[in-house]
């Protein structure tokens, strides 16, 4: 047996505050287009903004429905309205923040599962590596140099070829 070992560095800030400059401007967007966000049943109101290769801002809420399973996240969301208005343009970073209207919402949050997969399949198509910036509406800001940090064992698309 061989044991591998899978490390995730995560740069952590005390505040938005010590971000640099269009670090805290992405996750101040991201912060305010919470607002945005349609979560009549969880009350947990996600927002995501993102900037482009391009220099475009991009942003998105998660959406819920009655039926849970139809429901989207906010950076799904953000993904989709970015491929579709800029095709081939990559994300240079996205931030992604929380307003929790049950509770606090003041510390990092990072993104589900599926949320993940996504992410890793944009980096992948557009060739380009993503920061991903996480934090609630205060407190702890936490970034990653890429979306594959979070989700280490990808499956891709090299994974279906025979």
């Amino acid at each position: 047996m061989e044991l591998k070992k899978i490390q995730l560095s995560i740069e952590v800030y005390r505040f938005a505050e010590e971000l640099q400059t269009g670090d805290a401007e992405l996750l101040s967007a991201a912060r305010e287009i919470t607002a945005a966000a349609y979560a009549p049943y969880s009350q947990f109101f996600v927002g995501a903004a993102a900037r482009l290769a391009n220099g475009a801002i991009v942003k998105g809420t998660n959406q819920e429905n009655a039926s849970y399973p139809v429901a989207i996240c906010a950076e799904r969301t953000l993904m989709s309205a970015a491929a579709t208005l800029y095709p081939g343009v990559a994300i240079e970073a996205m931030a992604i923040s929380y307003d929790n209207k049950n509770g606090k919402s003041n510390k990092p949050i990072s993104p589900c599962g599926v949320c993940r997969q996504m992410l890793t399949e944009f980096e992948d198509r557009t060739g380009r590596e993503m920061k991903i910036i996480m934090s609630g509406q205060k407190g702890e800001v936490y970034i990653v140099n890429t979306a594959r940090e979070l989700l280490p064992l990808t499956f891709t698309s090299v994974d279906l070829k025979g």
